[in-house]
């Protein structure tokens, strides 16, 4: 009798395993970290947390429909993948709408908190993404995922500069401009995501 791993769903089901096992874990850590940075985007008066935290949230969503979706067919994961897309952009927008606020009421953010806050958040999806890492290129619902997971990254570290410039200007415009920048961040994003879903499903 043929060895299993000669057979391509057995290879199939072993690619779904891993990567389940690696959604897993990345769905906990961002889930953690949403709470932790909400909380301390609202006590620390940040724009740039708070959206740090929502991306979060979104990634948390996106990671468990991944795992919904990991033995479907490429069609359905398309689908997800475009629900994602979807989500980004939904992101980027409440990201604008918190930058005008903060525009309209300024106040200066606690930048210590903010400083703390997102060396913890880079540590923590700085995991996610070296744990993606080998899933990137797999499908459509992993890649999606991927871009997410860079996305994060890119957040905290942006998220780390805005603190050091609240610190030394004593304003609050680093945190609305890096807030800004990660609105079109997430605005580049759904789209990049949201075209390679529609290019999927019209195949």
């Amino acid at each position: 009798m043929a060895d299993c791993c000669e057979n391509k769903s057995c290879a199939i089901d072993a690619l779904r395993i891993r990567q389940s096992s690696t959604l897993k874990v990345v769905l906990c850590i961002n889930a953690v970290m949403f709470v932790i940075e909400v909380v301390t985007g609202i006590m620390s008066g940040s724009t740039a947390l708070l959206s740090d935290s929502l991306d979060n949230l979104g990634d948390a969503i996106t990671y468990g429909l991944s795992l919904y979706v990991i033995a479907s067919s490429p069609r359905s994961k398309a689908k997800i993948a475009l629900f994602k897309g979807i989500l980004i952009l939904i992101a980027g927008i409440f990201v604008l709408s918190q930058v005008v606020y903060r525009i309209m009421f300024p106040i200066i953010p606690t930048y210590e908190t903010m400083g703390l806050i997102s060396l913890l958040a880079l540590l923590a999806n700085g995991t996610c993404l070296m744990l993606l890492w080998k899933h990137r290129q797999e499908d459509i619902n992993m890649s999606s995922v991927w871009e997410c997971s860079r996305n994060d990254v890119a957040s905290n570290i942006s998220v780390f500069v805005a603190a050091g410039g609240v610190w030394l200007m004593h304003s609050g415009w680093p945190d609305i401009i890096v807030g800004s920048v990660l609105a079109l961040l997430f605005l580049k994003s759904s789209s990049k995501v949201i075209r390679g879903a529609l290019s999927e499903l019209n195949h």
